[in-house]
């Protein structure tokens, strides 16, 4: 049967998780992380004062879970490790309860014919290597890079597919820059050096792999494509240097092994450059990646300054331009992000040209609604029409970028089952599966049944 839109041989059909949002620190012996402190001192910045203790109980339902998956027709899957239960503390003894559970998570997947997909860092610093400044502190670097040869040692000769950081602007943003993730920091030059730092263990991780081992590891970016107001040259450079800051900051040293020079002589002129060591440029120009996924929600909008900066305001991206709200723009109200399926399109093609057409894939795209149990219909599932047409109209746009030569691998939803999210605890659901917290019973959502239609089929019809 003839698709409408049908997907290359071997496309990877998934989901995406981390383990802090699912597996609950209070299950299992756990070092504590970032997260179980400062919900232990500020439970009031979490809604409804739910913290990471619970969340979705994966540490006890990865069978149930893995096998739905299965029946969904899944043949990929990207999870994380958390760094705190491996190793509690962040450094010294591994956690051999903490090993069991990975390998008997991992060897389920396989089992049920789903590749693991494997991350090490998604937003969980575990608290001791926070105390001693996280990123800040190339102590940690080092204590991670040893955690990532741990989790190659324990697990690579089944996982062959690795990633070594998980959006990592976004601890920069939140910790550092705008205050909604722990340390709550608000500070340009300390986020700069955090960012910076974060890839310069990104780089020796994918350098000690690549020693060892023969599969692929890449990294995870939140790629948010930068549309000026309009053509006017003011517009154009706002959009070109938001686009500096929060896509190619990271972009480039990953893709390509070194930063852009305009980046470069802006934080210079600034006074913001961070403080580096001589042998870095050639360690990242060495450890480029092989493979990019790419975790696209929304669009960023921007337009020229309306007002010039006070020169005695902290340095901030902002200086540079102003964020712009498209009049008749396509919204998701629950989340307050607009909904623009072509700019995932935009993304792949301006891999294409620009980043030597490196191999990706969608590693996270989706939808969060509020209250969604107003969905659900006499079949006792959630009528999730919605999601259908949200991941329906993203899929089309990257079918367009796949027929045009984009190297495209892939579509991960973002996520399996409704999990835990970070402040917002349960506040937005975005799973194929509802959770209840009280009794942790899965159901699939009408979303759920039809991916499994569009992962066995390979496409999909209008």
């Amino acid at each position: 049967m003839s698709l409408d839109y049908q997907f290359p041989k071997d496309f990877w059909w998934g989901s995406a998780a981390s383990a802090t949002q699912i597996e609950g620190s209070k299950n299992g012996g756990t070092g504590k992380t970032i997260w179980d402190h400062w919900f232990e001192t500020s439970p009031n910045r979490f809604f409804d004062n739910v913290g990471p203790y619970q969340t979705s109980d994966f540490y006890h339902h990865y069978k149930e879970d893995i096998q739905s998956m299965q029946k969904m027709g899944h043949n990929t899957f990207r999870l994380s490790l958390s760094w705190a239960r491996l190793i509690p503390g962040g450094e010294g003894k591994v956690n051999t309860e903490a090993v069991a559970f990975y390998n008997s998570v991992i060897d389920e997947l396989i089992k049920r014919g789903i590749t693991p997909f494997v991350n090490l860092f998604h937003f969980d610093m575990p608290m001791e290597m926070q105390e001693k400044g996280g990123w800040e502190n190339k102590e940690v670097i080092d204590a991670f890079v040893n955690y990532a040869k741990t989790a190659f040692e324990l697990f690579a000769d089944r996982v062959k597919i690795w990633f070594t950081f998980n959006e990592p602007i976004v601890p920069v943003e939140g910790g550092y820059l705008y205050d909604f993730h722990y340390p709550n920091i608000v500070d340009a030059k300390q986020a700069i050096q955090v960012a910076y730092n974060t890839m310069i263990a990104h780089a020796k991780v994918t350098e000690a792999y690549h020693q060892y081992y023969k599969g692929k590891i890449g990294i995870i970016l939140n790629l948010t494509p930068s549309y000026p107001r309009s053509n006017n040259p003011a517009d154009l450079r706002a959009s070109r240097i938001c686009d500096l800051f929060f896509n190619r900051s990271f972009l480039d040293p990953a893709v390509k092994g070194e930063y852009p020079s305009e980046l470069i002589s802006l934080l210079k002129e600034y006074g913001q450059l961070p403080e580096k060591q001589n042998e870095d440029a050639s360690l990242l120009k060495n450890n480029i990646v092989d493979l990019l996924g790419v975790n696209y929600y929304q669009p960023r909008r921007v337009k020229a300054k309306e007002n010039i900066p006070n020169p005695y305001s902290p340095f901030m991206p902002e200086w540079f331009f102003d964020n712009y709200e498209m009049p008749g723009r396509k919204m998701n109200p629950y989340r307050g992000w607009e909904i623009y399926e072509k700019g995932m399109y935009d993304i792949m093609i301006d891999l294409k040209e620009n980043y030597n057409n490196i191999e990706s894939f969608i590693s996270e795209n989706g939808m969060g609604v509020q209250n969604e149990e107003r969905f659900l219909s006499g079949k006792q599932r959630i009528e999730d029409d919605y999601r259908i047409d949200f991941i329906k109209e993203h899929l089309k746009w990257l079918h367009k970028a796949i027929e045009e030569g984009c190297n495209v691998k892939g579509y991960h939803l973002w996520t399996f089952m409704d999990n835990w999210s970070w402040t917002n605890a349960y506040k937005n659901r975005y799973g194929f599966f509802s959770v209840d917290l009280n009794t942790q019973k899965r159901t699939a959502k009408k979303s759920a049944l039809w991916f499994a239609e569009v992962s066995k089929q390979n496409g999909f019809n209008v």
